[in-house]
Protein backbone atom coordinates (compact mmCIF):
# COMPACT_ATOMS: atom_id res chain seq x y z
CA UNK A 1 0.00 0.00 0.00
CA UNK A 2 1.42 3.39 -1.02
CA UNK A 3 1.56 5.88 1.86
CA UNK A 4 0.07 9.28 1.08
CA UNK A 5 2.48 12.26 1.03
CA UNK A 6 2.82 14.04 4.36
CA UNK A 7 0.84 17.29 4.72
CA UNK A 8 2.82 20.57 4.94
CA UNK A 9 2.37 20.78 8.72
CA UNK A 10 4.34 17.53 9.06
CA UNK A 11 7.44 19.52 8.09
CA UNK A 12 6.95 22.22 10.72
CA UNK A 13 10.03 20.97 12.59
CA UNK A 14 12.23 22.00 9.64
CA UNK A 15 11.08 25.63 9.80
CA UNK A 16 12.96 27.74 12.34
CA UNK A 17 12.82 31.46 13.03
CA UNK A 18 14.71 33.35 10.34
CA UNK A 19 15.88 36.92 9.77
CA UNK A 20 16.73 39.71 12.22
CA UNK A 21 13.83 38.87 14.53
CA UNK A 22 15.45 40.67 17.47
CA UNK A 23 14.67 44.03 15.86
CA UNK A 24 11.06 43.58 17.02
CA UNK A 25 12.31 44.37 20.53
CA UNK A 26 12.54 48.15 21.13
CA UNK A 27 15.93 47.94 22.84
CA UNK A 28 17.42 45.95 19.94
CA UNK A 29 15.74 47.75 17.03
CA UNK A 30 19.00 49.28 15.83
CA UNK A 31 21.23 46.30 16.65
CA UNK A 32 22.85 44.85 13.54
CA UNK A 33 23.54 41.17 12.99
CA UNK A 34 27.22 41.30 13.86
CA UNK A 35 26.49 42.95 17.19
CA UNK A 36 23.62 40.62 18.09
CA UNK A 37 25.77 37.58 17.33
CA UNK A 38 28.52 38.80 19.66
CA UNK A 39 28.39 36.69 22.84
CA UNK A 40 30.09 39.43 24.83
CA UNK A 41 27.37 41.91 23.83
CA UNK A 42 24.76 39.30 24.78
CA UNK A 43 26.25 38.90 28.23
CA UNK A 44 26.59 42.62 28.89
CA UNK A 45 23.01 43.33 27.85
CA UNK A 46 21.35 40.48 29.73
CA UNK A 47 18.28 41.48 31.75
CA UNK A 48 18.85 41.21 35.50
CA UNK A 49 16.24 43.52 37.02
CA UNK A 50 12.67 44.75 36.43
CA UNK A 51 14.10 48.10 35.34
CA UNK A 52 16.27 46.47 32.66
CA UNK A 53 13.31 44.40 31.53
CA UNK A 54 11.18 47.53 31.24
CA UNK A 55 13.85 49.28 29.17
CA UNK A 56 14.18 46.30 26.85
CA UNK A 57 10.47 45.84 26.07
CA UNK A 58 9.19 49.38 26.65
CA UNK A 59 5.92 49.83 24.78
CA UNK A 60 5.34 46.12 24.24
CA UNK A 61 3.79 45.31 27.62
CA UNK A 62 1.44 46.99 30.04
CA UNK A 63 3.15 48.64 33.06
CA UNK A 64 1.15 46.25 35.25
CA UNK A 65 3.17 43.39 33.78
CA UNK A 66 6.43 45.01 34.90
CA UNK A 67 5.04 45.43 38.41
CA UNK A 68 4.01 41.79 38.38
CA UNK A 69 7.56 40.89 37.36
CA UNK A 70 8.98 43.14 40.08
CA UNK A 71 7.00 41.14 42.64
CA UNK A 72 8.17 37.90 41.06
CA UNK A 73 11.84 38.93 41.07
CA UNK A 74 11.59 39.64 44.81
CA UNK A 75 10.03 36.27 45.66
CA UNK A 76 12.07 34.01 43.37
CA UNK A 77 14.69 31.61 44.83
CA UNK A 78 16.86 32.17 41.75
CA UNK A 79 18.48 35.40 40.62
CA UNK A 80 17.20 36.58 37.23
CA UNK A 81 19.46 36.76 34.19
CA UNK A 82 17.97 36.59 30.69
CA UNK A 83 19.98 36.99 27.49
CA UNK A 84 18.84 39.38 24.73
CA UNK A 85 18.46 36.29 22.53
CA UNK A 86 15.88 34.85 24.93
CA UNK A 87 14.15 38.22 25.30
CA UNK A 88 13.84 38.35 21.49
CA UNK A 89 12.38 34.82 21.34
CA UNK A 90 9.49 35.73 23.68
CA UNK A 91 6.13 36.59 22.13
CA UNK A 92 5.49 39.86 23.94
CA UNK A 93 1.95 40.08 22.59
CA UNK A 94 1.06 37.37 25.11
CA UNK A 95 3.80 37.42 27.77
CA UNK A 96 1.75 35.68 30.45
CA UNK A 97 1.33 32.57 28.28
CA UNK A 98 4.71 32.59 26.53
CA UNK A 99 6.74 29.44 27.30
CA UNK A 100 10.11 31.21 27.30
CA UNK A 101 8.96 33.99 29.61
CA UNK A 102 7.55 31.27 31.87
CA UNK A 103 11.00 29.69 32.26
CA UNK A 104 13.05 32.78 33.01
CA UNK A 105 10.94 35.72 34.22
CA UNK A 106 8.98 35.10 37.43
CA UNK A 107 5.62 36.81 37.90
CA UNK A 108 4.18 37.30 41.34
CA UNK A 109 0.65 36.65 40.12
CA UNK A 110 1.60 33.17 38.87
CA UNK A 111 3.35 31.94 42.01
CA UNK A 112 1.44 29.40 44.09
CA UNK A 113 2.17 27.84 47.50
CA UNK A 114 4.79 25.10 47.56
CA UNK A 115 3.98 21.48 48.28
CA UNK A 116 4.89 20.97 51.98
CA UNK A 117 7.48 18.33 51.02
CA UNK A 118 9.56 20.59 48.76
CA UNK A 119 13.18 21.50 49.57
CA UNK A 120 16.05 23.39 47.92
CA UNK A 121 18.23 20.28 47.45
CA UNK A 122 15.62 17.65 46.69
CA UNK A 123 18.15 15.33 45.02
CA UNK A 124 20.45 15.35 48.08
CA UNK A 125 23.47 16.27 45.95
CA UNK A 126 25.24 17.79 48.95
CA UNK A 127 24.71 14.59 50.94
CA UNK A 128 26.42 12.57 48.20
CA UNK A 129 29.34 15.01 47.91
CA UNK A 130 32.69 13.57 49.14
CA UNK A 131 34.58 16.80 48.34
CA UNK A 132 33.27 20.29 47.44
CA UNK A 133 31.83 20.47 43.94
CA UNK A 134 31.64 16.72 43.33
CA UNK A 135 28.60 14.46 43.65
CA UNK A 136 29.26 10.71 43.58
CA UNK A 137 25.95 8.82 43.61
CA UNK A 138 26.06 6.23 40.85
CA UNK A 139 28.80 3.60 41.12
CA UNK A 140 30.56 4.51 37.87
CA UNK A 141 29.61 8.18 37.41
CA UNK A 142 30.29 11.47 39.17
CA UNK A 143 29.05 15.01 38.72
CA UNK A 144 31.73 17.71 38.78
CA UNK A 145 30.57 21.28 39.49
CA UNK A 146 33.48 23.65 38.82
CA UNK A 147 31.50 26.93 38.81
CA UNK A 148 28.25 28.43 40.06
CA UNK A 149 27.24 30.87 37.31
CA UNK A 150 25.25 30.50 34.07
CA UNK A 151 24.57 32.60 30.95
CA UNK A 152 20.91 32.68 32.07
CA UNK A 153 19.23 31.52 35.26
CA UNK A 154 16.33 29.10 34.95
CA UNK A 155 13.54 29.61 37.47
CA UNK A 156 13.31 25.84 37.94
CA UNK A 157 17.02 25.19 38.60
CA UNK A 158 17.56 22.01 40.60
CA UNK A 159 20.62 23.65 42.16
CA UNK A 160 18.89 26.81 43.33
CA UNK A 161 20.65 26.08 46.64
CA UNK A 162 24.00 27.00 45.04
CA UNK A 163 23.71 28.62 41.61
CA UNK A 164 23.83 32.35 41.01
CA UNK A 165 23.86 35.23 43.45
CA UNK A 166 22.17 35.13 46.83
CA UNK A 167 18.52 36.19 46.72
CA UNK A 168 16.20 37.59 49.37
CA UNK A 169 15.06 34.01 50.05
CA UNK A 170 18.22 31.91 49.59
CA UNK A 171 21.86 32.19 50.72
CA UNK A 172 23.77 30.05 48.23
CA UNK A 173 26.00 27.10 49.15
CA UNK A 174 29.56 27.39 47.72
CA UNK A 175 30.74 24.94 45.05
CA UNK A 176 34.25 24.06 43.82
CA UNK A 177 35.09 27.34 42.13
CA UNK A 178 38.87 27.48 42.72
CA UNK A 179 41.72 25.51 41.08
CA UNK A 180 42.62 24.05 44.50
CA UNK A 181 39.10 22.69 44.90
CA UNK A 182 39.18 21.39 41.35
CA UNK A 183 42.35 19.46 42.17
CA UNK A 184 40.68 17.93 45.23
CA UNK A 185 37.92 16.67 42.93
CA UNK A 186 40.44 15.33 40.39
CA UNK A 187 42.35 13.55 43.19
CA UNK A 188 39.17 11.92 44.45
CA UNK A 189 38.20 10.80 40.93
CA UNK A 190 41.69 9.39 40.36
CA UNK A 191 41.43 7.43 43.62
CA UNK A 192 38.23 5.69 42.60
CA UNK A 193 38.87 3.26 39.72
CA UNK A 194 35.16 2.42 39.47
CA UNK A 195 34.49 5.93 38.13
CA UNK A 196 34.32 5.85 34.33
CA UNK A 197 31.92 8.68 33.50
CA UNK A 198 32.18 12.36 34.54
CA UNK A 199 29.57 15.04 33.93
CA UNK A 200 31.04 18.56 34.03
CA UNK A 201 28.26 20.98 34.91
CA UNK A 202 27.75 23.70 37.49
CA UNK A 203 26.64 26.39 36.85
CA UNK A 204 27.24 26.14 33.16
CA UNK A 205 30.45 25.33 31.30
CA UNK A 206 29.51 28.06 28.80
CA UNK A 207 30.86 30.45 31.44
CA UNK A 208 34.23 28.72 31.72
CA UNK A 209 37.03 30.37 29.70
CA UNK A 210 38.67 28.25 27.03
CA UNK A 211 41.77 27.63 29.14
CA UNK A 212 39.62 26.18 31.93
CA UNK A 213 37.84 23.88 29.48
CA UNK A 214 41.26 22.60 28.43
CA UNK A 215 42.52 22.32 32.02
CA UNK A 216 39.52 20.27 33.12
CA UNK A 217 39.45 18.19 29.96
CA UNK A 218 43.16 17.36 30.09
CA UNK A 219 43.05 16.53 33.82
CA UNK A 220 40.14 14.11 33.44
CA UNK A 221 41.36 12.49 30.21
CA UNK A 222 44.71 11.82 31.94
CA UNK A 223 42.98 9.58 34.51
CA UNK A 224 43.26 6.08 33.01
CA UNK A 225 39.89 4.73 34.17
CA UNK A 226 37.84 7.67 32.85
CA UNK A 227 36.07 6.51 29.67
CA UNK A 228 33.37 9.14 29.13
CA UNK A 229 32.96 12.86 29.75
CA UNK A 230 30.05 15.21 29.17
CA UNK A 231 30.22 18.99 29.17
CA UNK A 232 26.80 20.23 30.29
CA UNK A 233 25.58 23.61 29.06
CA UNK A 234 22.29 25.34 28.42
CA UNK A 235 24.19 27.78 26.24
CA UNK A 236 23.11 26.46 22.83
CA UNK A 237 19.48 27.07 23.82
CA UNK A 238 19.86 30.51 25.38
CA UNK A 239 22.92 32.02 23.66
CA UNK A 240 23.77 29.94 20.58
CA UNK A 241 25.84 32.71 19.03
CA UNK A 242 28.69 32.05 21.48
CA UNK A 243 29.53 28.88 19.55
CA UNK A 244 29.89 31.08 16.44
CA UNK A 245 31.51 34.18 17.94
CA UNK A 246 33.78 32.73 20.61
CA UNK A 247 36.14 30.57 18.55
CA UNK A 248 38.50 30.01 21.49
CA UNK A 249 35.75 28.36 23.55
CA UNK A 250 34.47 26.24 20.65
CA UNK A 251 38.02 25.27 19.68
CA UNK A 252 38.71 24.22 23.30
CA UNK A 253 35.66 21.92 23.37
CA UNK A 254 36.70 20.54 19.98
CA UNK A 255 40.26 19.93 21.21
CA UNK A 256 39.04 17.94 24.23
CA UNK A 257 36.67 15.92 22.03
CA UNK A 258 39.47 15.18 19.55
CA UNK A 259 41.96 14.28 22.28
CA UNK A 260 39.41 11.99 23.89
CA UNK A 261 38.71 10.24 20.60
CA UNK A 262 42.45 9.71 20.04
CA UNK A 263 42.60 8.08 23.48
CA UNK A 264 39.53 5.93 22.80
CA UNK A 265 37.39 7.99 25.18
CA UNK A 266 34.05 9.62 24.45
CA UNK A 267 33.55 13.35 25.08
CA UNK A 268 30.13 14.86 24.33
CA UNK A 269 28.14 18.05 24.92
CA UNK A 270 24.84 17.84 26.79
CA UNK A 271 22.47 20.75 26.43
CA UNK A 272 19.01 21.83 27.53
CA UNK A 273 16.27 22.93 25.12
CA UNK A 274 12.73 22.95 26.52
CA UNK A 275 10.58 24.51 23.81
CA UNK A 276 10.77 24.64 19.99
CA UNK A 277 10.49 28.45 20.07
CA UNK A 278 14.02 28.59 21.49
CA UNK A 279 15.42 27.39 18.18
CA UNK A 280 16.31 29.87 15.40
CA UNK A 281 18.62 30.05 12.41
CA UNK A 282 21.36 31.02 14.85
CA UNK A 283 20.84 27.74 16.70
CA UNK A 284 20.90 25.85 13.40
CA UNK A 285 24.21 27.43 12.39
CA UNK A 286 25.75 26.74 15.81
CA UNK A 287 24.65 23.10 15.86
CA UNK A 288 25.85 22.65 12.28
CA UNK A 289 29.30 23.89 13.32
CA UNK A 290 29.49 21.43 16.24
CA UNK A 291 28.26 18.59 14.01
CA UNK A 292 30.87 19.42 11.36
CA UNK A 293 33.53 18.98 14.03
CA UNK A 294 32.26 15.56 15.02
CA UNK A 295 30.88 16.69 18.37
CA UNK A 296 27.95 14.66 19.71
CA UNK A 297 25.24 16.87 21.24
CA UNK A 298 22.48 15.40 23.41
CA UNK A 299 19.51 17.24 24.90
CA UNK A 300 17.99 16.98 28.37
CA UNK A 301 14.65 18.74 28.77
CA UNK A 302 12.60 19.35 31.89
CA UNK A 303 8.85 18.78 31.70
CA UNK A 304 7.38 22.17 32.62
CA UNK A 305 3.78 23.27 32.94
CA UNK A 306 2.91 25.75 30.21
CA UNK A 307 6.22 25.19 28.41
CA UNK A 308 6.26 21.69 26.96
CA UNK A 309 3.60 19.64 28.75
CA UNK A 310 1.43 19.73 25.62
CA UNK A 311 2.12 16.53 23.65
CA UNK A 312 2.22 18.33 20.28
CA UNK A 313 4.72 20.90 21.59
CA UNK A 314 7.02 18.17 22.94
CA UNK A 315 6.71 16.26 19.68
CA UNK A 316 7.72 19.35 17.70
CA UNK A 317 10.67 19.98 20.03
CA UNK A 318 11.93 16.41 19.69
CA UNK A 319 11.66 16.41 15.90
CA UNK A 320 13.23 19.86 15.57
CA UNK A 321 16.17 18.80 17.72
CA UNK A 322 16.66 15.71 15.56
CA UNK A 323 16.60 17.90 12.46
CA UNK A 324 19.53 19.85 13.96
CA UNK A 325 21.47 16.65 14.78
CA UNK A 326 20.80 17.03 18.50
CA UNK A 327 19.80 13.76 20.14
CA UNK A 328 16.77 14.07 22.44
CA UNK A 329 18.14 12.13 25.42
CA UNK A 330 16.07 12.77 28.54
CA UNK A 331 12.91 14.58 29.62
CA UNK A 332 13.02 15.03 33.39
CA UNK A 333 10.16 15.43 35.78
CA UNK A 334 10.50 18.87 37.38
CA UNK A 335 12.47 18.42 40.60
CA UNK A 336 10.84 19.08 43.96
CA UNK A 337 12.48 22.48 44.46
CA UNK A 338 10.92 25.41 46.27
CA UNK A 339 9.46 28.54 44.74
CA UNK A 340 8.30 27.20 41.37
CA UNK A 341 5.30 25.00 42.13
CA UNK A 342 3.46 26.65 39.25
CA UNK A 343 5.88 24.95 36.83
CA UNK A 344 5.53 21.35 38.01
CA UNK A 345 3.33 18.68 36.44
CA UNK A 346 1.95 15.35 37.72
CA UNK A 347 3.71 12.08 36.89
CA UNK A 348 0.68 11.17 34.79
CA UNK A 349 1.39 14.08 32.46
CA UNK A 350 4.83 12.68 31.66
CA UNK A 351 3.31 9.27 30.97
CA UNK A 352 0.75 10.77 28.59
CA UNK A 353 3.23 13.00 26.76
CA UNK A 354 5.75 10.18 26.36
CA UNK A 355 3.08 7.89 24.89
CA UNK A 356 2.23 10.55 22.29
CA UNK A 357 5.84 11.35 21.37
CA UNK A 358 7.06 7.77 21.03
CA UNK A 359 6.91 6.70 17.40
CA UNK A 360 7.23 10.26 16.06
CA UNK A 361 10.81 9.68 15.00
CA UNK A 362 13.69 7.22 15.33
CA UNK A 363 14.19 5.62 18.72
CA UNK A 364 17.68 7.06 19.20
CA UNK A 365 16.15 10.55 18.80
CA UNK A 366 13.27 9.81 21.19
CA UNK A 367 13.86 10.89 24.80
CA UNK A 368 13.42 8.74 27.86
CA UNK A 369 11.05 10.39 30.34
CA UNK A 370 12.55 10.08 33.81
CA UNK A 371 11.95 11.03 37.41
CA UNK A 372 15.19 11.90 39.20
CA UNK A 373 14.05 10.26 42.43
CA UNK A 374 13.93 12.79 45.30
CA UNK A 375 16.34 11.93 48.08
CA UNK A 376 19.10 10.69 45.78
CA UNK A 377 17.60 7.62 44.12
CA UNK A 378 18.81 8.65 40.69
CA UNK A 379 16.98 8.61 37.39
CA UNK A 380 13.96 6.29 37.19
CA UNK A 381 11.85 5.77 34.07
CA UNK A 382 8.59 7.55 34.92
CA UNK A 383 6.67 4.33 34.20
CA UNK A 384 8.80 2.28 36.59
CA UNK A 385 7.16 3.36 39.85
CA UNK A 386 6.44 0.63 42.38
CA UNK A 387 3.15 2.34 43.19
CA UNK A 388 1.38 5.50 42.02
CA UNK A 389 -1.43 6.93 44.15
CA UNK A 390 -2.98 9.28 41.61
CA UNK A 391 -5.65 10.50 44.00
CA UNK A 392 -3.14 11.91 46.49
CA UNK A 393 -0.33 12.50 44.00
CA UNK A 394 2.29 10.12 45.44
CA UNK A 395 4.61 8.09 43.19
CA UNK A 396 6.93 5.61 44.90
CA UNK A 397 10.17 4.46 43.24
CA UNK A 398 12.97 2.10 44.22
CA UNK A 399 16.56 2.15 42.95
CA UNK A 400 18.17 -1.24 43.66
CA UNK A 401 21.41 -0.46 41.80
CA UNK A 402 21.81 3.00 43.35
CA UNK A 403 20.56 2.80 46.94
CA UNK A 404 19.18 -0.70 47.54
CA UNK A 405 16.52 -1.31 50.17
CA UNK A 406 15.12 2.22 50.05
CA UNK A 407 12.04 3.92 48.66
CA UNK A 408 11.95 7.37 47.05
CA UNK A 409 8.77 9.41 46.73
CA UNK A 410 7.75 12.02 44.16
CA UNK A 411 4.78 14.28 44.90
CA UNK A 412 2.46 15.69 42.24
CA UNK A 413 1.71 19.44 42.58
CA UNK A 414 -1.07 19.91 45.11
CA UNK A 415 -3.08 22.33 43.00
CA UNK A 416 -3.62 19.54 40.43
CA UNK A 417 -5.30 17.31 43.03
CA UNK A 418 -8.95 17.19 44.04
CA UNK A 419 -10.10 19.36 46.95
CA UNK A 420 -10.24 16.48 49.45
CA UNK A 421 -6.65 15.47 48.67
CA UNK A 422 -5.48 19.07 48.97
CA UNK A 423 -7.13 19.23 52.41
CA UNK A 424 -5.38 16.05 53.57
CA UNK A 425 -1.97 17.47 52.65
CA UNK A 426 -2.61 20.42 54.96
CA UNK A 427 -2.59 18.07 57.97
CA UNK A 428 0.84 16.55 58.72
CA UNK A 429 -0.53 13.40 60.35
CA UNK A 430 -2.79 12.65 57.39
CA UNK A 431 0.05 13.39 54.98
CA UNK A 432 2.36 10.92 56.78
CA UNK A 433 -0.39 8.30 56.72
CA UNK A 434 -0.87 8.77 52.97
CA UNK A 435 2.85 8.39 52.32
CA UNK A 436 3.11 5.33 54.57
CA UNK A 437 0.19 3.68 52.81
CA UNK A 438 1.69 4.36 49.38
CA UNK A 439 5.04 2.88 50.45
CA UNK A 440 3.30 -0.18 51.89
CA UNK A 441 1.47 -0.72 48.60
CA UNK A 442 4.80 -0.34 46.80
CA UNK A 443 6.03 -3.44 48.61
CA UNK A 444 7.46 -2.21 51.89
CA UNK A 445 8.68 -2.36 54.50
CA UNK A 446 11.75 -0.54 53.22
CA UNK A 447 13.06 2.75 54.51
CA UNK A 448 11.74 5.91 52.95
CA UNK A 449 14.15 8.67 51.91
CA UNK A 450 12.50 12.12 52.19
CA UNK A 451 13.28 14.79 49.61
Amino acid sequence: MIKLPAPPEALEHTRVREGEFWRDIPAYRDVNEATFLDHIWQGRHSVKSPEELFEAVKGLVDPAFIEDARDGFTRAPMAVRVSPYMIACIDWSQPYADPIRTQFIPLGSRLIPDHPRLTLDSLHELEDSPVPGLTHRYADKALFLPLNVCPVYCRFCTRSYAIGADTELVDKVPLATTPKQWQEAFDYIASRPELEDIVISGGDVYQLPAKSILTIGDALLAIPHIRRMRFATKGPAVMPMKILSDPAWTDAITAVVDKGRALGKEVAVHTHFNNPNEISWITRDAMTLLFSRGITVRNQSVLIRGVNDDPAVMQLLVKRLGYLNVHAYYVYMHDLVKGVEDLRTPIQTAIDVEKFVRGSTAGFNTPTFVCDAPGGGGKRDVHSFDHYDRENGIAVYSAPSVKPGKHFVYFDPIDTLAADAQRRWRHPAEAEAMIAEAIEKAGGPRSYVPA
